[in-house]
């Protein structure tokens, strides 16, 4: 729902209406840092995630051999081929 803001001679101010794109663009920004700095430690930490996850599907009941597959390739490794879409 927009709002318009009327002067007291009754015109709609030319700031209120680019003020409903203006917010739209900041949080498509704030989405998109928040994207990268996801990617970015998930890069960073991606092997220790993937030992601490593996654990609990064992402990859990889960097969150990998808686990030690899971685990053998690096997170670098998945980076490298991340744009290619093939997989290590």
């Amino acid at each position: 729902m927009k709002i318009n803001r009327k002067s007291r001679a009754g015109q709609v101010s030319p700031k209120a209406s680019h003020c409903g794109g203006q917010a739209m663009t900041e949080y498509i920004i704030i989405v998109a840092i928040i994207a990268l700095a996801a990617l970015a430690i998930f890069g960073l930490f991606g092997d220790q995630i993937r030992k601490m996850i593996g654990g609990a599907i064992t402990e859990l009941g889960g097969d150990q051999s998808e686990v030690d597959s899971a685990t053998e390739t690096k997170s670098v490794d998945y980076l490298k081929t991340l744009g290619s879409g093939s997989t290590p």
